[in-house]
């Protein structure tokens, strides 16, 4: 590490943030590699470091020898105040090199209020922020994650996005590059990359607008570029590549812990949930496969937890048997299993019991909804009795602190509806009362937290407009006033960052100067509400001549072209505007795996549902 960062590293809260040099990180000669390249991820490192998709593409990329990948994080503005001041640019971990010499800089995009720390990073490496502006020896800027499925408001940030899952398709794209490296020709090769399977490169097409401010006509410049990008999926999941080592982080991180993925997909269909369209079809790992992943990683660690990921833990076909041989096998050496939130209808106490045995972890369980009319709004699919007999279960079994999940602002929301959140909790309440005293532990702590809805593309509510601000702050007056219990204490948010999440999530082009005049004024870090300054980007909106409201507070027809429409996801649009008129009707749309739905995606993406899953455990 050059002499300056090390000075100051003294000066910053947590310095452990900006060393590298962790166990398992990789440490290449840069000489005899051909290709550099940056990953970043543009939240601050506790919550990179824990995000898994990141890990995996790492591990990926630096599997080959021809590409050094080294890991960036947005710096903390204390570290950034001092990299500015003492012209530090932006640098890979581990090699402390400026990140502004590489060959490529790649984002994840998971979060829209993440954006403008893209524009600072590439700020602060001395890279141009627009595409436009960028010449032939800057960095070629790539982005992918689930919000690059409407990557239009960055679409002169980014040279290409890559749409849907990236391990086969990094090696692709590196292969393609280094064909062209030193050549001089950027454009010929993201005019090739375009023809490779989930790849969109925005300079290659044409956006008309109609007098409304809907989209009149989307297309490409040229004939060989493709009208349609289609995702890219895993087909052999259980084969898929995955690290046989994960880096150990010298401080705290916010999931400190082997994160195992057991599937991918979901096949439940909520209406209000992006990943379970985007992520679709659903494809499993085996169990063998899984104990023998985690061995290594007990190994390769030391840790003394496996978490098991997935969009619906409690849906892998094999939980159970999972579960009691990872317990079975790692328990003598004290290594804990634990699970994300649960599926009220799935919680099962045995389970939850065995993981016990090593480490205690929290509750929590996520109706979604305070009725059940609005359960079926949203297609969740649980009942009331599901979670007073999932609660009564947990009480009688020695927990007394659940956490319960939910959304205000839904669509087809009524003011009963919020008020049900108040009377569901005071039910768990009540259930922890019908224990007989001698059996159920002390101190009975139920936690209420409420978020925003903001309706996202590809899903059923693409078209519905968002809660407007004032009408959230009656919900949250109303459901707080309704909370009787002294047990119950309520989280919830009011701000006004969901309504900037709707804007960019349903976001066209006109959004991209609205990002760059913020990160203009000052905004960055938007997810932290310490550092969210919501007149910037009133200020921004305005003298860009967007509307907000546009976007977020309009109602859109079924006919309208969305700026996400060129993407195919393999979820048909008929399959979505089927479920959002359902859900007007509270109709509920049974599992996939109680019978095919047709939603399109074993059609479109020759993707076998439930490939390798047995599927034994729907109720």
């Amino acid at each position: 590490m050059n002499k300056v960062t090390d000075d100051i590293l003294f000066k910053v809260e947590k310095p452990a943030r900006y060393i590298g040099g962790e166990i398992n990180s990789y440490n290449k000669d840069k000489n005899k590699v051909d290709i550099r390249y940056a990953f970043c991820f543009p939240d601050v490192y506790e919550v990179g470091m824990s995000h898994l998709g990141t890990r995996i593409l790492y591990y990926v990329l630096n599997q080959r020898e021809d590409t050094f990948c080294e890991r960036v994080f947005a710096p903390w503005p204390d570290m950034e105040k001092l990299m500015r001041e003492n012209n530090v640019p932006l640098y890979g971990l581990e090699s402390k090199d400026s990140i502004g010499n590489f060959d490529f800089i790649g984002f994840t995009l998971q979060y829209e209020m993440s954006y403008t720390n893209i524009l600072n990073m590439l700020n602060l490496a001395g890279v141009p922020i627009r595409a436009s502006e960028r010449g032939e020896n800057d960095p070629i800027i790539m982005c992918g994650g689930p919000c690059a499925y409407n990557p239009e408001p960055l679409y002169d940030i980014a040279d290409f996005f890559a749409i849907g899952e990236g391990e086969e398709q990094m090696n692709e794209i590196m292969d393609l590059y280094k064909k062209y490296k030193g050549k001089g020709k950027k454009k010929e090769f993201l005019r090739e990359l375009s023809h490779m399977q989930g790849i969109y490169v925005p300079s290659l097409y044409n956006v008309e607008y109609k007098e409304d401010g809907t989209i009149k006509e989307f297309k490409p410049l040229y004939e060989d570029v493709p009208e349609k990008v289609t995702k890219r999926i895993i087909k052999n999941f259980n084969e898929v590549v995955y690290p046989d080592k994960l880096i150990v982080p010298y401080t705290e991180i916010v999931h400190d812990r082997i994160v195992l993925e057991t599937f991918r997909g979901c096949t439940r269909g909520c209406r209000f949930c992006q990943a379970g369209i985007i992520y679709r079809p659903v494809r499993e790992k085996k169990t063998d496969k899984i104990l023998e992943m985690a061995e290594e990683l007990i190994k390769s660690t030391g840790y003394s937890e496996v978490s098991l990921t997935s969009l619906s833990i409690c849906d892998y076909s094999d939980l159970k048997n999972l579960i009691y041989k990872l317990m079975e096998k790692h328990e003598k050496d004290k290594v804990g299993v634990s699970l994300p939130s649960l599926r009220i209808d799935s919680f099962s106490v045995d389970l939850i019991n065995q993981i016990q045995k090593v480490r205690k972890t929290g509750l929590t369980f996520a109706p979604e909804a305070g009725t059940q009319r609005m359960r079926d709004v949203i297609n969740k699919g649980v009942t009331e009795e599901n979670l007073m007999e999932s609660a009564r279960n947990a009480f009688e079994s020695g927990w007394s602190t659940i956490k319960l999940y939910f959304m205000i602002g839904l669509p087809y929301e009524t003011m009963e509806d919020v008020i049900g959140i108040a009377d569901l909790a005071e039910k768990v309440v009540d259930q922890y009362f019908q224990v007989p005293k001698n059996v159920r532990k002390k101190g009975l702590k139920v936690t209420v937290s409420t978020s925003i809805f903001v309706p996202k593309p590809f899903t059923p509510f693409q078209w519905i407009p968002q809660i407007k601000m004032e009408d959230v702050r009656e919900e949250i007056k109303a459901l707080r006033g309704a909370i009787k219990s002294r047990s119950i204490n309520y989280n919830w948010h009011e701000t006004p960052v969901s309504y900037l999440e709707a804007v960019f999530a349903r976001g066209d082009r006109r959004l991209c100067d609205v990002l760059v005049k913020a990160f203009e004024k000052g905004a960055k870090f938007d997810g932290w509400s310490e550092y969210f300054n919501f007149d910037i980007w009133m200020e921004a909106l305005q003298e860009s001549g967007v509307d907000g409201d546009f976007y977020s507070y309009r109602e859109r027809s079924y006919d309208e072209i969305l700026p996400w429409d060129f993407i195919d996801v393999g979820v048909s649009k008929e399959f979505l505007i089927r479920e959002n008129e359902r859900a007007k009707k509270a109709d509920i749309t049974p599992d996939c795996r109680l019978g095919c739905e047709k939603c399109g995606v074993n059609v479109k993406l020759e993707g076998k549902c439930f490939e390798g899953a047995l599927f034994n455990q729907v109720q």
